[in-house]
């Protein structure tokens, strides 16, 4: 049998070569197609997204909720795009890489990462919880989409 080593790419290639045809990360150096997420996870998604949005409104919080951005940890090969992102808009001005590449790498402009955890849980629980720590991420949050998801308010304070 023969195995296939991929080739190592530093963010600056994956920048550059991403292709448009879906979403991708980067996993220490590998490019990664993610597949396109089901039902029930896009609804998960839905809701928290309309939850948390409802709650940024009511605080008149500088935040904003994108849809595409990448989250680099500094200190490595990778770039990772969660399910549900919240940015601090009033640090965005400092991100070296927003505002050509869609990417944040500090903590002080992240207040808040979700992960809806599919099959990918190894990446979620593991992975990417040590790297959103080592940025410095106040708060992340994983939820399985095995489970049963019922309504809840997240109230942000």
């Amino acid at each position: 049998m023969t195995q296939v080593i991929p080739k190592l790419v530093t963010f600056e290639e994956f920048a550059l070569l991403k292709p448009e045809d879906g979403r991708y990360e980067l996993h220490d150096g590998v490019i990664v197609k993610k597949p396109q997420p089901l039902g029930g996870h896009e609804d998960i998604i839905g809701f928290l997204t309309l939850e948390i949005a409802v709650e940024i409104k009511r605080l008149k919080l500088p935040y904003s909720i994108p849809k595409t951005a990448l989250v680099k940890p500094p200190e490595s090969e990778s770039a990772y795009s969660p399910d549900v992102l919240i940015l601090n808009r009033s640090n965005l001005a400092t991100e070296p890489l927003w505002k050509k590449e869609s990417t944040v790498t500090q903590g002080a402009s992240i207040p808040l990462v979700i992960e809806v955890v599919s099959t990918n849980w190894r990446d979620d629980y593991h992975k990417k919880y040590g790297e959103y720590e080592g940025i410095g991420i106040p708060e992340y949050r994983s939820i399985s989409e095995i489970l049963r998801f019922a309504s809840a308010t997240l109230r942000m304070t």
